[in-house]
């Protein structure tokens, strides 16, 4: 919910603060994402060192924290700083997710497992925009991080209670230095204790998400088509509340409400893929034996054919000034085509990288960020010069050039995975 409930609430802002610059006002929403672009890289490798639980833990203090600061800031200038850092304390449990789900879930179920976790960060940035319009229409902007806090204080403490270490090697870690206390015996290790010391172990920790970036083809394509949609959603967040109630002259709490049908799509897309995913897993198990990751990635195609013609259909017709229901039709083909990317996509990188996939899934949240923070940025200067219809046109032509790309990962993604060439030493 954090980086968008603030979003109906930014012309607010903005004239509380004398600002004037609407790509500043984006930009404010979007300062949030700029921080995914940090903390993966060093944060979400820390919990491969010393556990996902505790990094969890002290990231949930930290957001809780800087997200009241950003309730009370007094210039825009403090807010773009603190709403920075509550996104780097916020990003771990975007990253940390799938790395919990790898921990605990045989690959069968993991389909399920992740759709039901999906839920947060897709349907969470489409409900709040609806809590923030009306809540900042009652009680002012501020009160929309009041919100966020209590909330997230609430999980806070839910995760000190029900939230247990699940990262193999730092429960043997640990189960090891408890035995060696317990026996006297120091000659104790963990099975897969290498012998390195703690800061070689760190310093492993640092730079594997940037060995999976550099070296690792699968996850620098798995980056860039999730950063393509990923982009396309934060450039619909951000715009989402000007277009409304420039086309349609809808107040905040209305334009809260545009936002839902790309949640309506996400939702249908989650039980779609849910469904199919492991029970296709099972099909393909069942008929040779095994399965392998790429037995994920069919919603793929569907997903790149949709996401160009939910772009096409929301432009257009918000253009022409039709009913304000056919746009938003339009946004649910988007959500259901993001859907159909990001999921699947998460799902084969937990597959593939396993014990690794935290670090899999911080490049992938590292690269998507950035699209996610500069499209927004760009989204008014361009409808501005190019309209809503041409606009979004420009948008879906480019996702139609990725179109292919399903194609060829399911014809060549496992000769790629498995080329020792591109398999960096984790």
């Amino acid at each position: 919910m954090a980086p968008t409930i603030f979003a109906p609430a930014v012309p607010q802002t903005m004239a509380d603060f004398n600002v004037t610059n609407k790509s500043l006002g984006s930009f404010l929403v979007s300062v949030f994402i700029v921080a995914f672009i940090f903390g993966p890289l060093f944060l979400t490798p820390l919990g491969e060192q010393y556990g996902r639980a505790p990094i969890t833990h002290i990231t949930n203090i930290g957001f809780v924290i800087f997200t009241v600061i950003c309730g009370v800031s007094v210039n825009v200038g403090m807010l773009i700083i603190f709403r920075f850092l509550a996104g780097l304390m916020g990003c771990v449990a975007i990253t940390l997710g799938g790395g919990f789900i790898a921990d605990i879930m045989p690959p069968a179920r993991r389909g399920t497992a992740l759709t039901i976790w999906t839920i947060g960060p897709l349907a969470g940035p489409v409900i709040a925009p609806v809590i923030g319009g009306y809540l900042s229409m009652a009680k002012g902007w501020r009160w929309t991080f009041y919100l966020t806090a209590i909330l997230q204080g609430f999980f806070t403490i839910c995760c000190f209670i029900f939230l247990p270490e699940t990262y193999g090697p730092r429960i043997l870690q640990l189960k090891a230095k408890r035995l060696r206390k317990e026996t006297g015996n120091h000659n104790l290790r963990s099975i897969m204790d290498t012998g390195v010391t703690t800061l070689s172990r760190i310093q492993t920790a640092l730079i594997r998400p940037s060995k999976m970036l550099i070296r690792s083809p699968i996850a620098q394509i798995m980056a860039l088509y999730t950063s393509l949609v990923y982009g396309y959603m934060y450039f619909l967040f951000t715009t989402f509340t000007e277009v409304f109630e420039g086309q349609y002259g809808f107040n905040t709490g209305q334009a809260g409400l545009a936002y839902l049908g790309l949640g309506i799509g996400f939702i249908i897309g989650q039980i779609a893929v849910g469904r199919f995913s492991d029970r296709y897993l099972a099909a393909q198990k069942a008929k040779h034996g095994s399965h392998k990751p790429e037995d994920r990635l069919p919603p793929l195609v569907i997903g790149g054919f949709l996401v160009p013609i939910g772009l096409v259909w929301y432009g257009w017709s918000a253009d022409k000034h039709t009913h304000w229901i056919v746009p938003i039709i339009g946004t649910g083909f988007v959500g259901l085509g993001i859907l159909f990317v990001f999921l699947p996509i998460q799902m084969y990188l937990i597959d593939t990288f396993n014990i690794y996939a935290a670090s899999a899934i911080a490049v992938n949240t590292v690269v998507r960020s950035i699209f996610g923070t500069v499209l927004p940025v760009a989204g008014p200067p361009m409808y501005r010069r190019l309209g809503l219809g041409w606009g979004n046109t420009l948008l879906a032509g480019v996702a139609v050039v990725f179109t292919p790309v399903p194609f060829l990962l399911l014809r060549y993604g496992e000769k790629i995975r498995l080329d020792k060439r591109f398999r960096p030493k984790l």
